[in-house]
């Protein structure tokens, strides 16, 4: 839990507000927002549990994608079907055990059977399978619109493709502006344990089905809305936040490495949403973005705020016509953010849902927070009368902000759909952005320089392919274009060498125009992002995330210059990386998440693989065939060499005290990964099958039993220790490990930083890094390396980094500071290289010190 500061309010907008982009928009405010006070927000962005997800969900993740389901989401393909699409779903197995159930809510296992009756009401509901969670549940996707044939299909997804591709024209064409339907997406339950959206869209689903009065026939033939029905049904299930690997899938939409993500950004590919709610719990009165400062400087923030205000003014209105009390019920009155409140409810990151949204064309996205707390330690120790009598209250809630948002959408359709063409069309023409003030946002209240972000895009990105020879950056490159392709961003491919901007590039490389229409998505992934430490006093989650000096491939930004008469090609996907020499031993560098993975196979398979000097892998010619297996399902590249390696690598097995985006990193480079806890420990565990072990969460040396203690201290004097943050480097003190003192930065401080590699571990590592609560350490003792040190005066690049109060905890005191350090059997880490999966580049500085612990620690033990 974390609570922002009690601010004043901004002031309430008390006339009437007039909007106007192809059409006028008459709003008067609902009741004024509630008191200003502390906003609290669950779930902290520092994560100090212990993984316990099974493998096999991290399988799942890893190759389930949206495609895989029963029927695909819609994606605007020359296939698209007519409405309504009929499928009927199996039953699931009765789960007794659902968490659902105490609250009166519905239980994952009856959802398919409700949808099935759904669709029987008649001709408006449609119900589609999108891909499977991480713990392997069917993910819904529920369309109501009034009838289409296939024809009318066509015309639709035709439409919407020109909004997107053509959107000079799109702003004239008399046909959008007559039967285009506004797609509107609301997305329930992302947070397993906020269940209520997947309720109050089941029963507005039911509502309009059955529904006879002209307003809803006039909205259903001008819009399809889609209903996410529950975007984590493992979560649902057991109760819990995040999905079954432990993922806050609320986080995850820049990286999408769970399905459930992924199938929700190819939803919103598919759809292109104008409108989007995301509903959650739970704020006491009801919260309803727009949010406050800071705001994503990538945006269109000012068709955004102008959209976004308003519908949130019909919802705050709705929910408050529902007559809850204080007294009464202990409903306080809704607030919006950005009219109540100076801080705490950030939209800069692109993590959130509504956030990303924005970048696909949404131009009114809403997390709304409904009022009662019935999750954590409500749930437990709330009565049963209790717990359904909130749950209901809040499922009225979330009903009336759909509700409102849908007479939003019907009676202002013609706006939203223009002002995302609008959104599109500056992208695609490289317009400059247009700051939000009173004058360009005519009718929002208290609209200040505070609230102004903006950035300026540049002509280009170029990504180069890699060394021809070493193939360096070669499967992160691909990787990187693979992904930009994946969010939308449309990249070309260079046929032969060319000059830009004063500088030639050579063949093969991969060019971001930045005149195109999701010129937002493309910079906000990969621009280096900006140090916003000045702008806010704190921030809820992270504020740096950049692709272009976190996923290891080089990225070059090219400010101005023309493309015209350039050689580019479109491209559909990064051309493949996979390379085995016909002959002679091969090397396999170490510098790409995937390479450990290919190398992890072939030790799998007992392929004498040999460490070299310079980090990387030597493969005897023997193993041919399997390295041309591990190159083409990993897409790396082997060269020839002549060095004949130093050691041999064996397969490790790694026990894991981590955070579960860790663990999901571990395993995602092949890792043979067994989570540990403090209480895993004190219920006895085999060390016998372990070579090394990481800690960075869960696992406490002085809250261990004797038994225990004595296990593990037992282990660690032949094995190997990794440790990352305060929980690794209070293990290695503990046990008088490496001769070193941590320094700890402020706890709140995130963001990307410049660092100095200059060990073994870090050769060939990016040089910028991640860090969430940053620790560094001081004076190193005997045999301690430094492998990496923070950079020289300020290294934070983008995020938010303050000193703490007293002036220690900054940038400035970790400046030149060691970030990474070694011994013989030891590595710590003061950075976060494994982020919820994120920063790909620097995996590999943690695959390198497994090996590098585990077999100096398996020498000393031979020896």
């Amino acid at each position: 839990m974390r609570t922002t500061r009690s601010v004043s309010a901004r002031p309430v907008l008390i006339t009437a507000m007039a909007l106007a982009t192809a059409g006028s928009l008459l709003l008067t405010p609902g009741a004024a927002g509630a008191d200003p006070k502390p906003v609290t927000r669950e779930g902290s962005a520092v994560d100090d549990r212990a993984a316990q997800a099974p493998a096999s969900a991290t399988r799942r993740a890893l190759t389930e994608d949206a495609s895989t389901g029963t029927a695909a989401a819609p994606t605007g393909t020359a296939a698209a079907r007519a409405y309504p699409r009929r499928l009927v779903l199996s039953p699931d197995p009765e789960n007794p055990g659902d968490k659902s159930r105490k609250l009166g809510l519905t239980p994952y296992h009856a959802i398919a059977p409700k949808l099935n009756a759904l669709q029987r009401l008649g001709d408006r509901v449609s119900v589609e399978v999108t891909g499977r969670s991480a713990g392997g549940h069917r993910l819904y996707l529920v369309t109501v619109t009034a009838p289409e044939t296939t024809r009318q299909a066509r015309a639709q997804e035709g439409m919407r493709e020109l909004i997107r591709d053509a959107p000079a024209a799109a702003a004239t064409s008399r046909e959008i502006k007559r039967d285009y339907k506004a797609p509107v997406f609301v997305n329930g339950n992302i947070h397993g344990n906020e269940w209520e959206g997947t309720d109050a869209s089941l029963k507005t689903i039911e509502r309009l089905a059955k529904a006879k009065d002209a307003k809803t026939r006039d909205l259903l033939a001008h819009s399809r809305l889609y209903f996410n029905i529950t975007a984590n049904p493992d979560g649902r299930i057991a109760g819990t936040r995040a999905n079954a690997n432990g993922f806050d899938l609320n986080r995850d939409f820049v990286t999408a490495s769970q399905p459930e993500t992924r199938s929700m950004r190819q939803i919103e590919l598919g759809t292109q949403p104008a409108v989007l709610l995301d509903l959650h719990g739970y704020v006491n009165g009801t919260l309803i973005e727009p949010t406050t400062p800071p705001h994503g400087e990538n945006y269109e923030y000012d068709l955004f705020l102008k959209n976004t205000y308003a519908n949130a003014l019909g919802m705050e209105s709705a929910v408050n016509a529902l007559g809850y009390t204080p007294a009464k019920d202990g409903v306080e009155a809704a607030q919006i953010p950005f009219r109540d409140q100076e801080e705490g409810w950030d939209d800069w990151p692109p993590i959130f849902t509504p956030q990303y949204a924005a970048f696909h064309g949404t131009v009114a996205a809403h997390t709304v927070e409904i009022p009662l707390a019935v999750n954590n330690e409500e749930y437990d120790e709330l009565p049963v009368p209790e717990l359904r009598r909130r749950s209901a209250i809040n499922t009225a809630v979330a009903g009336a902000a759909i509700g409102a948002t849908l007479a939003h959408v019907r009676e202002h359709r013609g706006t939203l759909i223009a002002d995302q063409i609008e959104v599109f069309r500056r992208g695609a023409t490289g317009a400059a952005q247009v700051p939000v003030s009173a004058q360009t946002v005519p009718g929002v209240p208290g609209i200040g320089p505070e609230d102004v972000y903006t950035t300026r895009f540049p002509r280009a990105y170029v990504i180069p392919p890699g060394d021809a020879r070493t193939q360096r950056s070669g499967p992160a490159a691909a990787r990187l274009v693979d992904h930009l392709i994946a969010n939308d961003v449309r990249v070309t491919r260079a046929t032969r060498p060319f000059r830009l901007a004063g500088r030639t590039y050579p063949q093969g490389s991969y060019v971001v125009d930045m005149h195109q229409p999701k010129r937002g998505m493309a910079n906000v992934l990969l621009a280096d992002g900006r140090d916003i430490s000045g702008k806010v006093s704190v921030m809820y989650d992270i504020s740096g995330w950049s692709l272009g000096r976190l996923w290891g491939a080089t990225v070059e930004r090219v400010p101005s210059g023309s493309l015209r008469g350039a050689p580019l090609r479109a491209i559909g996907g990064a051309a493949p990386v996979a390379r085995v020499p016909a002959h002679g031993d091969l090397r396999l560098r170490l510098t790409d998440p995937r390479e450990v993975a290919a190398l992890n196979s072939l030790l799998r398979q007992g392929v004498p693989v040999r460490r070299a000097a310079d980090g990387s892998v030597v493969v005897p010619a023997s193993a041919r065939r399997a390295a041309r297996t591990a190159a083409r399902e990993h897409d790396v590249s082997f060269t020839a060499t002549g060095q004949t390696g130093t050691a041999p690598l064996h397969r490790l097995r790694v026990a894991a005290a981590v955070t579960p985006g860790e663990l999901f990193a571990l395993r995602e480079m092949g890792f043979d990964v067994t989570p540990v806890s403090t209480a895993v420990l004190n219920a006895g565990f085999d060390w016998s099958g372990t070579d090394v072990l990481f800690v960075s969460a869960g696992l406490e040396h002085a809250d261990l039993n004797a038994p225990a203690r004595k296990a593990l201290d037992t282990f660690l004097d032949g094995h190997g220790l990794v440790g990352r943050g305060a929980a690794g480097a209070a293990l290695n003190a503990a046990a008088g490990r490496l001769a070193v003192k941590p320094a700890e930065g402020n706890a709140d401080a995130n963001g990307v930083v410049k660092v100095t590699n200059a060990g073994a571990l870090t050769r060939d590592a990016p040089d910028h890094g991640f860090v969430y609560a940053p620790l560094w350490f001081t004076d190193p003792g005997p045999g301690v390396r430094v492998e990496q040190s923070y950079a020289t005066g300020n290294p934070l690049v983008s995020g938010h980094w303050r000193p703490l109060p007293d002036g220690t905890g900054g940038p400035a005191a970790a400046a030149g500071q060691a970030s990474v350090v070694s011994g013989s059997d030891t590595v710590l880490f003061g950075t976060e290289p494994l982020f919820r999966d994120h920063p790909k580049g620097e995996f590999p500085q943690v695959a390198r010190a497994l090996f590098t612990v585990a077999h100096s620690a398996s020498v000393k033990e031979s020896g």
